[in-house]
């Protein structure tokens, strides 16, 4: 699917003003220079918005991001279970689950606050960049790293990531502002053209 110009270039400019952790951070803790997304009542009025606002603050995630995941993982459903047993909102592996202390993965609360928190450290991990951090969010981090810390070619992931993102630009619009992450070139051109190396 082709993107548009202005569009690419809009993340590659919100991507080279939030290169850094510590910058990052720093934007976070001024909220004269950066507003989180959390705070627009647009969507804060979503299904669980006051939820994942809350969920965003403390893990220190842009909240359009969450919700993007959110309607992509489970439709905004947290009794959703995958034909693989991820389970709930941000569709919690039971691996994952037990690493972030979930005791039920169908609670919005547990549910939200996990994958925030492991969406956090993917973010860390792979130093703010979106479509990688995504692609390990789908595939399993140790896919990436296997991949030479590229984004996998596995269909599924290579679906999902320009879904997430184009959700994600779409809630940045609605909030009127741009977001921390980083968008490293042409993240399309980085998913692959040759569907040769697409596998299911």
């Amino acid at each position: 699917m082709r993107r548009p110009a202005s569009l690419l270039l809009l993340w590659a400019l919100a991507g080279a003003a939030f290169g850094a952790d510590d910058a990052y951070r720093a934007k976070l803790a001024n909220p004269a220079q950066y507003k989180l997304a959390g705070s627009d009542e647009g969507l804060a009025t979503r299904p669980h918005g006051k939820l994942l606002q809350r969920a965003a603050r403390a893990g220190e995630v842009d909240p359009a991001l969450l919700h993007a995941i959110v309607k992509v993982e489970s439709g905004y459903n947290p009794r959703a279970v995958s034909p693989k047993g991820a389970v709930g909102l941000m569709q919690l592996m039971p691996e994952t689950a037990r690493r972030y202390g979930v005791r039920d993965s169908r609670d919005p609360a547990q549910n939200a606050a996990a994958g925030t928190a492991y969406l956090r450290d993917l973010l860390i991990r792979f130093d703010h960049d979106l479509p990688l951090a995504l692609a390990a969010y789908n595939a399993g981090e140790n896919a990436v790293l296997r991949h030479g810390q590229r984004i996998p070619p596995y269909r599924e992931t290579r679906e999902y990531v320009p879904r997430v993102l184009s959700l994600y630009e779409a809630n940045r619009r609605e909030a009127a502002r741009g977001g921390p992450y980083r968008l490293v070139g042409d993240w399309s051109a980085r998913l692959g053209a040759q569907e040769s190396t697409v596998r299911e």
